[in-house]
């Protein structure tokens, strides 16, 4: 591995000098910085940051909070997170909550803040850990992924009620007036933007409302649901909260003897990478959890250098139009 010193022979100047531009020292020449720069690129070096840390007292370090473990969306999310991090000289560590109660969220924020943490970015879907942190004194900038009411302001989240509303009105204007939905678990900020958007369309287009099924996000659910809900002749469409759900629904009701779409139309969410390949395939809707993620990471860093974060709305939700959800018969 190179070091420091194939760095400064390399850019002609000291060792001391590539350490004053490592650590942004304001007296250094631009011209200097930019040949330093340069070898830094050319041989590919990366700083030693338990070294760095001895002299400028910082790890450069992301910690992330999740309590969303196995979820497509913010796996998504934390994957870009991690590259995007690293492209700015920071480290991450990510933190899984077993459960969300106050006592494990309150420990595993300490434990970050422990590891000496610049900054937090918070992946928890529900509204209760939000009222945790609101009561905590973190003292480091910390960011989330999810945005609903009562939830932070730090936040860079998808409009998943617009969202929603579109999976729905997409049935409507396949011309399904009886339409179910298969939502998330209660307490989920994901499932109640998800819910409340189809209610909304369904209102918006003076439809009346079944009340929702609560899933728990999994295929083995949207399967029993499928086997249960063929008994009823209500509704001839389904919009499921999420992507797995919807393919359970789908093997569920053709256990039953129901084709889709030809007896039910069936819409998801999430647009996970096996859905364009599951018969038949899923419409559903895309939301860009890397792009999240990589903004994620911009707005907390910009807090760390104390600018402003940027104004940029987050990637809006897509439509994406396949074969599971036909016209009514």
């Amino acid at each position: 591995m190179p070091s420091i010193r194939d760095v400064a022979r390399l850019a002609g100047v000291s060792h001391q000098t590539v350490s004053r531009v490592l650590n942004e020292h304001p007296s250094i020449r631009e011209e200097t910085k930019q040949r330093v720069l340069d070898a830094i690129r050319q041989l590919d070096y990366r700083p030693n940051q338990a070294a760095r840390a001895l002299v400028t007292s910082k790890l450069n370090l992301i910690g992330i909070l999740s309590a969303t473990v196995g979820e497509f969306g913010p796996t998504a999310s934390i994957a870009a997170i991690e590259e995007a991090a690293r492209e700015e000289g920071y480290s991450v560590t990510t933190l899984n909550l077993p459960d969300t109660s106050p006592e494990a969220i309150g420990g595993a924020v300490r434990q970050l803040l422990r590891e000496q943490v610049d900054g937090i970015v918070v992946l928890a879907p529900q509204v209760r850990v939000f009222h945790v942190l609101r009561g905590m004194a973190i003292g480091v900038p910390f960011v989330s992924l999810q945005t609903a009411s009562g939830a932070l302001e730090e936040s860079v989240a998808p409009d998943q009620l617009e969202g929603a509303r579109m999976a729905t009105r997409h049935l409507i204007e396949l011309g399904h007036v009886d339409i179910l939905h298969l939502s998330g678990p209660q307490d989920w900020i994901e499932a109640d933007s998800r819910m409340r958007g189809y209610l909304q369309a369904l209102r918006d287009a003076d439809l009346p409302t079944i009340p929702p099924i609560r899933g728990d996000w999994t295929a083995d659910f949207g399967h029993y649901a499928g086997l249960e809900l063929a008994r009823r002749q209500d509704f001839s469409a389904v919009f499921a909260a999420n992507d797995l759900m919807a393919i359970g629904l789908m093997h569920g009701f053709r256990d039953a003897g129901l084709d889709v779409p030809r007896d039910v139309s069936i819409v998801g969410f999430d647009d996970i990478p096996v859905a364009a390949h599951v018969w038949p395939p899923l419409t559903t809707v895309h939301i860009d959890f890397a792009d999240l993620g990589r903004r994620a990471i911009a707005r907390l860093l910009a807090s760390l250098r104390g600018e402003a974060p940027s104004a940029e709305e987050p990637p809006a939700p897509a439509l994406v139009v396949r074969d599971s959800a036909a016209p009514r018969r």
